[in-house]
């Protein structure tokens, strides 16, 4: 990719000029349509949280769950086996009575917005195929939980915390084998002289490199990404092939440098630790409020008592409210780590322009430039503006007689 190069007034490289050189390339609809899509997110994100508020109430009101816990317990005598069977039958309905929204957010709205491009039976296909692995897991973790509350129903949620994360430390490990794989299709990359960057920049840190795959992201949408992922034996770096057909060899190393960071740093295992921290303070939140709520309206409901499975849409109700209110915390934590893995993929790759153009990419969906309090509460990862004047002041303090590049126009588009 050529760029035009701009003589910078004076002997000093301005990184205010150089950013917004950058910025002002989406100007426009394309603006306005990236900060429409990003601004809705805010609006679903309440949205979402009370239609599944509305879900758990019904189940609730209209006295599904003592139905379905019933059944569970006609159809096995231990506690375990109807906790699982209610559990599993829960998020069957549950998930069927959310389906018209998750059709609107992951579908339409998607559609309507350019982003996605899958037809409505291959989305439908992916979406189905992710609720029977969600439905694979997941009641079996419920009813760890319940056992563990049925032994311990003041102090539960500790344990209850410790065993998410050993799910979570789990999946972490064997989702790269096992379940990406069924929703794109991996394969190495190719040798050449990209590879050979990828895997000297690699090995500078001690990130294995001995697997370098290529995954079909173009299937279902045109955004760049990549990763690693794993632990021990199943660490792999992967590249969408977007990243690779739609990106300059300068943003892709950028991206990759920025992706080791997180290897050498341990994020994922830091990111884990953070999550289950604030998981196990809404546990706690809901092991209090639980039997407050179901001693009210558990009668009322069919519900016996918090170690009753017919309670788990009162916890879910309970864990969906919080979940809201933890966002910000959620979104401080994982922009931290964004935020460490942007400058140490500065320094890895040392390519400020192609992490830049990078950053722009992402406005497709992302909005570029949001207030400060905006940013605090919405973002996982640093604002488009953010990561561009990050770059910019890297490129001055460590590129001799720096000059400021402007993308061609329509850059954007490709």
């Amino acid at each position: 990719m050529i760029f035009d190069l701009l003589t910078v007034s004076g002997s000093a490289f301005d990184v205010d000029a150089a950013t917004r050189a950058y910025l002002d390339t989406l100007q426009g609809p394309a603006k306005d349509k990236s900060d429409a899509y990003f601004e809705g997110g805010y609006y679903l994100l309440v949205f979402g949280t009370l239609v599944a508020v509305l879900i758990d109430w019904l189940i609730l009101r209209f006295r599904f769950a003592k139905a379905l816990r019933d059944f569970g317990e006609r159809i096995f005598k231990r506690p375990f086996g109807a906790t699982w069977l209610t559990a599993l039958l829960y998020l069957l309905v549950s998930g069927v009575m959310a389906l018209p929204w998750s059709i609107y957010t992951d579908f339409w709205r998607e559609k309507h917005f350019g982003l996605l491009d899958q037809s409505f039976g291959d989305w439908a296909f992916e979406q189905a195929l992710g609720a029977v692995i969600g439905l694979a897991i997941f009641p079996l973790l419920i009813a760890l939980v319940y056992s563990i509350i049925r032994r311990a129903p003041k102090t539960w949620w500790v344990a209850g915390t410790a065993v998410t994360g050993v799910f979570l430390f789990i999946g972490t490990m064997l989702a790269p084998v096992f379940i990406s794989p069924l929703f794109n299709t991996y394969s190495e990359m190719e040798h050449g002289p990209l590879r050979d960057r990828l895997v000297s920049m690699a090995a500078q840190f001690d990130v294995p490199a001995d697997n370098i795959y290529v995954f079909d992201q173009s299937k279902q949408d045109k955004r760049i990404s990549a990763n690693v992922s794993g632990f021990g034996p199943t660490i792999r770096i992967s590249l969408n092939d977007n990243l690779l057909e739609r990106t300059s060899e300068e943003e892709i190393v950028a991206v990759m440098g920025h992706e080791l960071g997180h290897y050498v740093m341990n994020h994922g295992a830091w990111r884990v630790g953070s999550m289950l921290t604030v998981l196990g303070l809404g546990l706690f939140l809901i092991s209090r409020l639980g039997p407050w709520l179901i001693a009210r309206y558990g009668e009322r409901w069919g519900v016996r008592d918090i170690a009753d499975p017919a309670s788990l849409p009162v916890l879910t109700l309970i864990l969906s409210l919080y979940l809201l209110l933890a966002t910000p915390a959620f979104n401080n934590i994982t922009r931290l780590q964004e935020n460490q893995a942007d400058a140490f993929g500065l320094m890895a790759a040392q390519e400020p322009d192609g992490f830049a153009r990078a950053a722009m990419r992402l406005s497709e969906y992302r909005k570029l430039e949001p207030g400060a309090l905006e940013e605090f509460l919405f973002y996982t990862h640093p604002s488009g503006k953010s990561r561009v004047r990050r770059s910019m002041q890297w490129k001055a303090d460590n590129v001799p007689n720096a000059a400021i590049d402007v993308p061609p126009e329509g850059y954007l588009d490709q």
